[in-house]
């Protein structure tokens, strides 16, 4: 692994990926772009829900516009999985009726939502096309539920559930029962490296132990393409869960033997680049995911919260000569 030459986070992925927009029933469809964030659409007989915002108007002017090649429903509510700004700052495209959130993620927004905003911002310049576009101030749930939430689009049954922490302690996915069709947001990915750098590792198997518990036959994942057969999708929760697993093993391994967080980082690195160093992200995530998975393992079981400055500093410290 070279050190010095590792450019800060995504700062030298300006390549565009290319968008699919596919239909996975009457009702529902995602909206993926080759390891980028993905946006769910959920179509009911009077309304339309959008989960996952893209990080910015113009961006979600896309997902709108591919919206409306299938249908000329209102688009009345929009869904955020989880309070990341890549994931909600698109929010105000929508003009959504209603906002929705466990009240966990709008908990985090109020606590880190402005520090999280910055950081992200520094470390995706691509993601954020036309930042200037997103209005003053963060994205803020007009509804809030703790566990569960059902929604009737018509006669079409929508769940927003909380089936335990993982990519954070505010974790949301929607679940169309009738059509066993899950959006996971950020708690699955396919191909795609998971961000841990505000986890709860000790949680995350078992949530998705939890969503593999519902037997989805098809599933949108926060990244990566859509799954489409009940193979792919336990593909995807067995890749995702083998991640996350064996880095919180390693990390926690060498905390216990007492090692530095650099040493552990190195070692961690080398050992799961073999298996996942070809997924997307995969050396923008891992300083984060290490530096989380030390910090639970040792002295704090809740994220700390990542700064602009904290982002550079522990990069610094990890990836530097």
């Amino acid at each position: 692994m070279t050190q010095a030459t590792k450019t800060f986070a995504s700062q030298a992925d300006l390549e565009e990926k290319r968008v699919s927009f596919d239909k996975l029933s009457d009702h529902a469809y995602a909206y993926t772009a080759e390891g980028d964030p993905n946006t769910g659409i959920v179509i009911g007989d009077d309304a339309v829900m959008v989960i996952d915002t893209q990080a910015t108007p113009v961006m979600a002017a896309d997902v709108i516009r591919r919206i409306r090649e299938v249908t000329d429903k209102p688009i009345k509510y929009v869904v955020l999985s989880h309070y990341h700004a890549v994931r909600v700052l698109g929010a105000s495209a929508y003009q959504p009726e209603h906002i929705i959130a466990s009240q966990d993620t709008r908990d985090l927004i109020v606590e880190r939502g402005e520090q999280d905003k910055a950081s992200e911002i520094g470390r995706f310049p691509r993601l954020f096309q036309n930042v200037e576009s997103v209005p003053p101030g963060l994205t803020w749930p007009t509804l809030t539920f703790t566990g569960k939430m059902t929604l009737w689009l018509g006669k079409l049954e929508v769940q927003l559930l909380q089936l335990g922490r993982g990519h954070t302690k505010g974790d949301t996915v929607v679940w169309l029962p009738q059509e066993k069709i899950l959006f996971s947001g950020d708690l699955v990915e396919f191909d795609a490296t998971p961000y841990a750098g505000d986890a709860y590792f000790k949680d995350w198997p078992q949530t998705l132990d939890n969503l593999a518990a519902l037997k989805p036959e098809k599933l949108v994942p926060g990244r990566g393409a859509a799954l489409q057969t009940p193979d792919q999708v336990a593909a995807g929760l067995a890749g995702t869960r083998a991640f996350v697993s064996e880095l919180y093993e390693s990390v926690k391994a060498g905390a216990s033997a007492g090692r530095e967080l650099k040493a552990v980082y190195r070692e961690t690195y080398d050992r799961l680049a073999v298996k996942y160093g070809q997924w997307v992200i995969f050396a923008h995530c891992m300083p984060f995911d290490v530096t989380r998975a030390y910090d639970e393992a040792t002295q704090f079981p809740d994220p700390r919260i990542w700064t602009a400055e904290r982002d550079i500093a522990m990069w610094q410290a990890l990836e530097g000569a």
